[in-house]
């Protein structure tokens, strides 16, 4: 994926005019662990490695606990447990997961993370998923940095401006906001793709289009990457579908001009046609079908259906843009009077990163990319952001972000604005990179003699050092409660109190020893019949619980007492339970009501 190949030669032989020659394998092929010093190879692994350390310490104890906090990760962890069990036993039952008893569609209640459904399959039981949440919250971060760097390699610029955009990109401070959001961090499939299919194309930033560098293989490719993008959820997702409409639409309107201007065809190859009509194909079916789910699930529950009042909650200040989290080790306690001023910091302290702004505006005037490339990614940074302020853009959002809501399908559901930093923050990583292209290249003319030579490795180091810096993590890492054995004894159907709230994503948790059907679950609403069944348990037990239960199949109930103060259920374990035709069984302090 470097830009420095050509149709004749070997990538054995690839070398790179802006950063010294690339590393060569041996003429006679004698050499045969030269790929382990190739640039690729070293990419993959110095990502694997910075992310375990800038992750740190998520691999510490990766049984136990989860980063960010016991909610989401719990929610996302148990996602990706069911997905590997449902794809390996029961495919058809995919959608219709083992919590909300007895509603339908539940895996489709939020974003399903069901592209990592592969890594689901791998062992079982509560630490099993713990340890597959752990591992991918990693992943993602190395999959970020290695899709940056490919992109910005593609589209042509050297290796220190893909190693500095791709931890801009990957370890950016607004995305510590995001410790309990996988599904958010997991965007490193769009950079990806779009280096697949920039490298298919034959294009770059750098030179424009060359058609001898089409690659049909690599075309086809970045569009089952964007599809399994789009497998990871909605939220993030959406926004590449549209842009890669766009970038199609543009792209037919570029060629249409060109041909008529010049009176005869581009090249563009029937091969590479075929590849973009099939690898589009799935891209717009895998879409399609996920769409079709979501609108399922809508049709079944209408209050799922979100208003533009969750946009405008959700919409940052113009000072959010330069505010960081609090889990940011650098930023986090200094811009704390600033996040005073966010209704909602989680969504709303949107910093990319102080290096990254004064390297992005660099490379606005001094870039190895052309003037009206320079121009189109700045404009592209100004309208993200504009996109990402919401309704705060000119009072009420109109023309801009809440404008698409009303008029793009599916752009209503996306309520919150920020997360458009992730457009913003790419735009300006290729900025960035194209000025340290420049900078590098005169490091290296600079450093050809004496002490010079000694000091360039630092200088050129500097960079990299400060937008690393900037992306060291604060973020808790608390342990997640382990299920107690009465969850294994008692008889599926159950329901476990107390309900409601976030506690019911751990109970979720739970059930991923052997997933048993609960009527608890936490999503992206709330589904009638769940209101339904903590209202008429409140009393439990009591007749008219004990009847309800029975009446939507419920067979046993898992009281903890220890965690019900101040519910409905407090006192639980001394409500009587004579003459209602049912048993109870105390299990290490754990109270299971067989109905």
């Amino acid at each position: 994926m470097t830009t420095g190949s050509t149709d004749a030669r070997p990538p054995a032989e690839i070398t790179d005019h802006d950063q010294g020659p690339a590393v060569t394998g041996d003429p006679g092929g004698r050499d045969r662990w030269r790929w382990l010093r190739h640039e690729w190879t070293l990419v993959v692994l110095g990502g694997l490695l910075l992310a375990v350390l800038l992750t740190w310490p998520t691999m510490r104890h990766p049984a136990s606990t989860v980063p960010g906090d016991i909610g989401d990760p719990t929610l996302q962890a148990w996602q990706v447990a069911w997905a590997g069990h449902a794809v390996f036993t029961d495919p058809a039952g995919l959608w219709h997961s083992n919590t909300f008893f007895p509603e339908r569609y539940t895996y489709a209640y939020s974003d399903t993370l069901l592209g990592y459904a592969p890594i689901g399959m791998l062992g079982s039981g509560f630490e099993a998923a713990l340890v597959r949440y752990n591992v991918l919250y990693v992943l993602v971060h190395a999959l970020a940095f290695v899709g940056a760097y490919a992109l910005v390699r593609q589209l042509g610029a050297g290796r220190l401006g893909g190693v500095v955009a791709g931890v801009a990109w990957a370890y950016a401070p607004w995305r510590l906001a995001h410790a309990g959001h996988l599904n958010i961090l997991s965007s490193g499939g769009i950079a990806l793709c779009l280096a697949m299919l920039a490298r298919g194309h034959g294009w770059s930033l750098r030179h424009g289009y060359r058609p001898e560098r089409r690659r049909p293989g690599w075309a086809l490719a970045g569009w089952l990457v964007a599809a399994w993008q789009i497998s990871l959820g909605f939220g993030i997702g959406l926004p590449l579908v549209y842009f890669l409409l766009a970038a199609v639409l543009v792209g037919a309107g570029g060629y249409g001009w060109s041909w008529w201007r010049r009176g005869r065809r581009p090249a563009f190859g029937r091969r590479l046609l075929v590849a973009d009509l099939a690898g589009g194909a799935v891209f717009g079916a895998v879409t399609l079908l996920l769409g079709l789910v979501y609108l399922r699930v809508v049709d079944l529950n209408p209050q799922a259906e979100r208003s533009l009042a969750w946009t405008e909650m959700f919409s940052p200040p113009l000072i959010g843009f330069a505010t960081a989290p609090a889990d940011s080790w650098l930023w986090g306690e200094r811009h704390a009077a600033a996040r005073e001023q966010l209704s909602w910091p989680p969504e709303m302290a949107l910093l990319p990163g102080m290096a990254l702004l004064a390297l992005a505006a660099a490379g606005l005037f001094v870039s190895v990319y052309p003037a009206r490339h320079r121009v189109a990614l700045g404009l592209g940074v100004l309208g993200t952001v504009l996109l990402g302020l919401g309704a705060t853009l000119g009072g009420d959002g109109d023309p801009g972000y809440l404008t698409l809501s009303k008029h793009l399908p599916g752009w209503d559901a996306l309520r919150t604005p920020g997360r458009m930093m992730h457009w913003t923050s790419l735009l300006m990583a290729l900025l960035a990179a194209g000025t340290l292209t420049v900078f590098a290249r005169s490091v290296r003319r600079w450093s050809t003699r004496g002490w010079a030579r000694l000091l360039a490795p630092v200088v050129l180091l500097v960079p990299l050092a400060v937008v690393g810096l900037e992306g060291v993590n604060r973020t808790a890492h608390p342990v997640v409660p382990p299920p107690p054995a009465a969850t294994r004894t008692a008889a599926e159907p159950m329901l476990v109190l107390p309900a409601g709230g976030a506690v019911d994503l751990i109970f979720m948790l739970w059930t991923t020893d052997g997933f048993p059907r609960v009527t608890n679950g936490l999503g992206g609403f709330e589904p009638v019949t769940q209101a339904q069944t903590r209202a008429a348990t409140a009393a439990f037990p009591d007749p008219g619980s004990v009847a309800y239960l029975r009446g939507i199949g419920v067979r046993s109930v898992v009281a903890l007492p220890g965690w019900a103060a101040g519910t409905p259920w407090e006192g639980i374990a001394d409500r009587p339970f004579d003459g209602l035709g049912i048993t109870r069984e105390e299990i290490d302090g754990v109270l299971v009501y067989r109905l």
